[in-house]
């Protein structure tokens, strides 16, 4: 039997749009305008552009070249590329587990926010008291039937968009929700800009501080603009390969990969003139984390003229920027038994959704039933861990062997890499970067990941942290080395 033709985006917009949508989550929104005004405002910015150019776009066009090459999803790329008799196929693990725990955690979050979008159309934050606002939080996550249903809602919503396929439902519901989110964001940039006291805002956002920066330390800074222009694409589960593997060679990767990221990175630095002005308007501390966007952000619409009607557009907004990840990760998932198992997309995507609405609830329950379980420390929840196992592991080093896997002779190879990244019209990856790419960007991924082990478990004590050092630092010697340095099969 002949292999079916691959679906594709019916147009460029429609790659760009659900791309986007991927890389463009709630993190945009929460950490972002956070860390910006922390580091320095202008000043982090910068850094920040400056590491997602050479950090962040190269590992998206390695990830975009893969699945085009491949046409296939992360779960068969490996197979499909690998020099015969090497075994890089072995790692698709890191991409299958990272994007069904990234879904796991992600799909009760989505929910969160539409279930906050609800409660400021209602306008049960009207007249509310700060700790009225910040016990709703609470009494949400304590609930674990109407967490259980906020959750369930998400996976419907992912199987059924996923299930019309690429154009009729991945691609025409991404660009229905981007260009909302798009609209929506301008708008509340506009609307907080505008408000009494927002002056102050802007010059905390946009001016740079270099004595502060000098007080936090250089490094520092610079730490925090590198992980967060790494973490903010989504890099290293295969979110991106796939889409790669729905396009034409019409235009070359470099191109695509810049527009992908400008989108992003629109999207992180209005996000901060929504927050950060609006909180100096109303003097209220603009804090990181879930405790920004369901304590403080409340507390300020609630204070706002109209605050009913612009909180519900912000989380309107939130919703989107949730589900378009949603729905990108997980077209990812379906593709896995589609390429693997060979199943038809309607199996696939029913399975998948019931069996991520059954993987979902123990994040739920950790906030209730299961409370009494804190895996990572006092006061941590599953999703702590579940996020931990992601963002502070799969994501890295996914990302690291996309990148080894493009530029070892015993993998891809540099010159297979490049001619597929410059196919097309656009601009061109530079051939002379295979140093970099080998040697340097390998080093920076992997400065990312140990540094992540050392922010989580310095705090716990010297002889836990070495312990977890050593156990980070085998892991990459356990899962990449059997890959780069098997010979090939003649």
């Amino acid at each position: 039997m002949s292999e079916k033709q691959r679906e594709r985006f019916s147009s460029r917009l429609g790659f760009i749009l659900v791309s986007a949508g991927c890389a463009i989550g709630i993190g945009n929104v929460w950490k972002f305008p956070y860390l910006c005004g922390q580091f320095g405002g202008a000043s982090f910015i910068l850094i920040y552009l400056f590491f997602l150019l050479i950090l962040g776009i190269p590992v998206m066009v390695c990830e975009l070249a893969i699945g085009r090459k491949s046409q296939k999803s992360a779960a068969r790329a490996f197979n499909v590329l690998e020099p015969k008799g090497t075994q890089w196929h072995q790692l698709k693990f890191i991409t299958i587990i990272g994007c069904y725990l990234l879904m796991m955690f992600y799909t009760t979050v989505t929910g969160w926010m539409m279930a906050y979008c609800v409660k400021q159309i209602k306008g049960d934050f009207v007249g509310a008291t700060p700790d009225q606002v910040a016990g709703a939080f609470g009494d949400m996550l304590a609930g674990a039937g109407p967490m259980i249903f906020w959750t369930l809602l998400t996976c419907v919503i992912g199987t059924v968009v996923c299930v019309a396929g690429i154009k009729n439902g991945v691609e025409k519901a991404s660009k229905f929700m981007m260009v909302a989110l798009l609209l929506l964001i301008v708008v509340l940039a506009i609307r907080s800009v505008t408000l009494d006291g927002a002056g102050a805002g802007i010059r905390f956002y946009l001016v740079p501080d270099f004595g502060h920066m000098a007080e936090i330390g250089m490094g520092n800074v610079i730490y925090a603009a590198m992980s967060q222009a790494f973490f903010t694409l989504s890099l290293g589960i295969g979110a991106m390969l796939i889409f790669g593997s729905y396009i034409g060679k019409e235009r070359s990767l470099a191109g695509e990969a810049i527009t992908i990221t400008a989108l992003d990175t629109f999207v992180a630095i209005m996000s901060g003139f929504i927050i950060i002005p609006a909180c100096f308007a109303f003097n209220i501390e603009p804090d990181a984390g879930p405790s920004l966007i369901f304590v403080t952000i409340p507390n300020l619409f609630a204070q706002m003229p109209g605050g009913q009607f612009w909180g519900a557009l912000f989380f309107l907004f939130l919703s989107f920027a949730s589900l378009t990840t949603i729905i990108a990760v997980f077209e990812n998932i379906i593709s896995f038994t589609i390429d693997n198992l060979g199943w038809e997309r309607k199996k696939s995507a029913y399975f998948n959704g019931i069996m991520i609405a059954i993987l979902s609830l123990p994040c739920v329950l950790g906030y209730n039933l299961w409370s009494t379980f804190q895996p990572l420390g006092e006061g941590s929840a599953v999703l702590d861990l579940e996020d931990f196992i992601v963002s502070n592991n799969l994501l890295p080093l996914g990302s690291l062997a996309f990148v080894l896997f493009c530029t070892r002779k015993t993998g891809w190879s540099w010159p297979n890499f490049i001619s597929e990244v410059n196919s097309g019209k656009g601009i061109n990856f530079p051939a002379n970067l295979h140093g970099y790419m080998s040697f340097v960007l390998p080093l920076i991924i992997i400065v990312v990941y140990l540094k992540g082990y050392y922010d989580k478990f310095a705090p716990m004590g010297t002889s836990l942290l070495v312990g977890w050092m050593i156990f980070a630092l085998a892991l990459i010697a356990f899962i990449f080395f059997p890959a780069i340095y098997q010979k090939k099969s003649k």
